[in-house]
């Protein structure tokens, strides 16, 4: 059993069909079924069931499947970090939801180049969904995004949870109501969610809010990034709830309000490679920390 084995099964079984799986692979379709067939035949079992349409597993089939994706983004994860490792210049590529870039992601940045000048660091603005990827395709060695994650192949690491805010246009009837704003305050108005796709993203966190507090929002409308929605809020076209790291945007036409309903939270991850403990990593997630003691913010320390 080799590599190319593991690789070519974990592509037939997730496509659920040899020809999306040869297309995938980029090889042709006998060749891959000849490849499967000699993997069943090492391992002495059936993994695909015979003459099941659409491509169904045995029991054997999902048991392998299950222990074969962990494998190869193992060896994935080992063959960038020895790339990484092997080159002469240190460098660090970070992915950033946009939020975090008007809250505490510049002052984080800065610290580390402070502290860490020899290491070329390089940002790249991507969704939480985009960083796995990237991080999975060695493209980003760090992700800072709001989204949990049941990936395996990923670390993911609470910094803190930031709490929601009310952006509004200075004249609406809410910018001028006393104290804090409470969710039910907020659903008879025009909601504008972001992004648009890809999915899950921010836009499922602020609606997962508004169910937990047993709310509709009588109208939702989608646009595709932070930008947009705080644009429409600036024309009066409606609200949106954000991270409360946006109020850096400082828009002159936009006015924000804390939110009462204690739910009403984003959290902010740090994620890396499951097996990545590189210094460069380290020694940034010591510079998030640094940042938010000098900054007081209450927050989550864990070790990398």
């Amino acid at each position: 059993m080799e590599l190319r084995h593991l690789r070519y099964f974990v592509a037939v079984a997730e496509e659920r069909n040899f020809t999306r799986a040869a297309e995938r692979l980029h090889i042709a379709q006998p060749p891959l079924s000849r490849q499967i067939q000699q993997l069943e035949e090492d391992l002495g079992v059936t993994l695909i069931e015979k003459g099941v349409r659409p491509l169904r597993l045995t029991e054997a089939g999902a048991f392998f499947l299950a222990h074969a994706k962990p494998l190869l983004d193992q060896v994935r994860d080992l063959r960038t970090m020895t790339q990484r490792v092997g080159k002469l210049e240190r460098t660090l590529s970070v992915g950033f939801v946009a939020s975090t870039l008007y809250g505490l992601l510049p002052d984080i940045i800065r610290r580390y180049r402070e502290n860490h000048p020899e290491v070329e660091v390089t940002l790249h603005e991507m969704t939480t969904v985009e960083q796995l990827k990237a991080l999975k395709e060695g493209r980003i060695d760090v992700g800072f995004g709001r989204l949990k994650s049941e990936d395996t192949s990923i670390r993911r690491i609470l910094l803190r949870e930031e709490p929601m805010v009310v952006a509004l246009f200075p004249g609406h009837r809410l910018a001028e109501k006393e104290g804090k704003l409470r969710l039910t305050d907020l659903i008879h108005e025009a909601l504008l969610v972001y992004p648009k796709a890809p999915r899950p993203s921010f836009a499922d966190q602020v609606l997962a809010a508004f169910r937990e507090a047993n709310l509709t929002p009588d109208h939702v409308t989608e646009v595709r990034e932070l930008q947009i929605a705080m644009g429409l809020v600036a024309a009066g076209q409606g609200i949106a709830v954000v991270p409360e790291s946006v109020q850096g945007m400082h828009h002159r036409n936009v006015v924000y309000r804390r939110i009462e309903d204690k739910h009403a939270v984003s959290p902010i991850f740090f994620s890396v490679r499951h097996m990545d403990r590189a210094p460069e990593l380290e020694n940034m997630l010591a510079a998030v920390y640094s940042v938010y003691d000098d900054l007081s913010i209450p927050h989550v320390r864990e070790a990398l």
